[in-house]
């Protein structure tokens, strides 16, 4: 993949999913050599490939999905890869018809650029389109992959009912150790997108980390700019600029992890600690509310006690004796309270 490729790829801000990886032509070879079995894909040569710049998705399927179409010459025949890649979580029953409605217009389209007299040639024939559904939701994919199979007594009729087979890559279904075994970057990208917890994705990328490393530089620029968008959407916004920072600013892939890791851990320690801390306070506050009937200082001095052990008798009869706002400005500043004398300050 040349440098112009790369530029475009990262600068192409409206996809940073699959479609922006796949988009590499070396990235999209790799897909198929790693998850398509079939003994025609060694014989692949990247020179061969062209990716065409057109989309045939229908306009209602939009936001559910995205596709790449590339030509490729293989034994000095044209074959179309038509990959269609599910955005949606559930799967889509009628996936073999709309592929069958995208195929044909992309034959359609052929037709339409050729001058007529070579397409009403005896000889001439269209190319093989080979469709490729990507998904990666976590309901396994169901679907018919053979499209007869969506037609109503379609075994009465054999040979006659129209046919096809697509090929689908169902990202879930992998196991870890399948996709690390691949070591390249679309596995790695798999491994990284399938449903699981956050600390867990932060383990797998550190399991990636010598894999990522020895990925050419072409490679750890598109994973990089994909890595960023995929990490930045699953974080607080204020926590965003520090972290897209770590992984513009550290060259070795190693080091952006570690960096990662101990970034990442720490913020999610700082925002564990608030969250507790803005618990205890609400739950102060909301045992305070109640305990007015039945007296707000009987409460207060409760939560000392839980702090500091037994409070002295003569801060027990200060607490008694003072009004709710007091009480208040004593709860809105408990963890400041490091001993019992620090209490005076409010009794004054």
């Amino acid at each position: 993949m040349d440098d112009k490729n790369v530029k475009e790829a990262i600068h192409n801000q409206h996809d940073k999913g699959y479609k922006f990886l796949l988009s590499s032509k070396r990235v999209f070879i790799e897909l198929l050599r790693s998850f398509v079995k079939q003994e025609w894909v060694n014989d692949i040569d990247e020179a061969n490939v062209v990716k065409v710049d057109k989309s045939f998705v229908l306009q209602d399927f939009a936001d559910k999905e995205a596709d790449l179409v590339y030509r490729v010459k293989l034994k000095e025949k044209e074959v179309i890869f038509y990959i269609l890649m599910e955005l949606q979580s559930t799967v889509d029953y009628q996936m073999p018809y709309r592929l069958l409605l995208y195929m044909v217009e992309i034959w359609r389209s052929i037709l339409k650029d050729i001058p007529k007299k070579e397409s009403r040639r005896k000889d001439f024939k269209l190319p093989v389109i080979v469709p490729i559904v990507l998904y990666n939701g976590v309901r396994k994919w169901t679907a018919k992959t053979s499209y007869k199979e969506t037609l109503n007594s379609y075994e009465t009729f054999g040979e006659y009912a129209v046919d096809f087979k697509y090929i689908l890559i169902d990202v879930n279904r992998y196991t870890k150790e399948e996709l690390l075994k691949l070591e390249n970057l679309i596995a790695s990208v798999f491994l990284l997108e399938q449903k699981v917890e956050f600390e867990e994705i932060m383990k797998r990328l550190k399991e990636l980390s010598e894999i990522l490393n020895n990925l050419d530089k072409d490679e750890i620029l598109l994973f990089k700019a994909w890595f960023k968008k995929i990490l930045l959407a699953r974080l607080p916004e204020e926590e965003r600029e520090n972290i897209e920072r770590i992984i513009d600013e550290n060259k070795e892939v190693n080091i952006m992890i570690s960096n990662l890791e101990k970034t990442i851990l720490q913020e999610m320690k700082e925002r564990e600690k608030k969250g507790i801390e803005k618990g205890i306070k609400k739950g102060i506050k909301k045992g305070i509310e109640k305990g007015m009937k039945r007296g707000i200082g009987v409460t207060v001095i409760k939560l000392l006690e839980k702090k500091f052990g037994n409070v002295p008798k003569e801060y027990v009869k200060k607490i008694e004796g003072v009004n709710r706002e007091t009480l208040m400005a004593i709860v809105d500043n408990i963890f400041e309270i490091n001993k019992i004398e620090d209490l005076d300050k409010f009794l004054k």
